[in-house]
Order: structure tokens, then sequence, then C-alpha cells
């Protein structure tokens, strides 16, 4: 995978995501690349991860969900269904204190009927900027 297709985002742990979009046209697949590598401890699968995180609709720069604009982290079970499939096979073995973005295509996301109060429609690519803070 080329890094060229994934977004650009600002590399710096705990700022709010400027996300740059290379093409029109989201990669197939899910993708992750690790923007600021963190020295915490590494998260693993059933552990309880705290993030920070911004989620947009690729191409768009309105997001349709951020706890950076909240102020206010998210704590949830990863790698056991709690949330969307693409964080619990994307954030598990990335350390605390790293800066991840995501490309979700919709059967790792919120599938063909999309969310679409939050403006996602089911064709939808998701990117998310994830801060990683603590995990235990």
């Amino acid at each position: 995978m080329s890094e060229s297709t994934m977004p650009s985002v600002n590399a710096e742990f705990g700022a709010t995501p400027a996300i740059e979009f290379p093409t029109e046209t989201a990669p197939a697949g899910l993708k992750s690349v690790e923007i600021v590598e963190g020295d915490g401890p590494v998260v693993r699968k059933g552990d309880t991860v705290t993030v920070n995180y911004h989620g947009v609709v690729w191409g768009k720069q309105t997001p349709f969900d951020s706890s950076f604009e909240r102020h206010q982290p998210a704590s949830f079970g990863i790698g056991v269904g709690q949330v969307i499939k693409g964080w619990d096979q994307t954030v598990p073995g990335h350390n605390v204190g790293s800066r991840l973005v995501v490309s979700i295509p919709p059967e790792y996301g919120y599938g063909s009927r999309g969310v679409p109060q939050a403006g996602i429609g089911g064709g939808d690519t998701l990117v998310f900027v994830i801060d990683i803070i603590s995990t235990r």
C-alpha cells in the first residue's frame, strides 16, 4: 500500500486533527497508518482503551463525530465488538501515545445502511484520526 493513498494528518498527538485527502476516491479495504508512534503500553484485544478521535466521511472536512471538539475522550472495550470492526482490527497492537489514521470502508464500519442522521451514507468510507491516551 502506498502511503500517498491515505490522507495526510498533522503528526501532533493531542492536537485537533487537520486532514488532507490525496484523492477523491478512498483506497479499497481497511487501511491504517501510524502517524505518531507512542512509547506507552501496547493495546491488546479485550483492553479498555481511552482515545480521542475525529471521524469524517472520506473527502469531507466536517466531522460527523469528534471527541476532540467535545474535549471529552471516549473509553470502550477494544477487539470485543463494542465499536465498529475497523476499530477492533486496527487499534490493538499500537502503543499508548500513538496517533493513527484509519480508512474504514462500509463493511468495516456501519455497513450498507450507513448512519443517515450522522450524514454517513451506505457507500461512504470513513476516516478516523485516533489518539490512544491509555489502556487497561
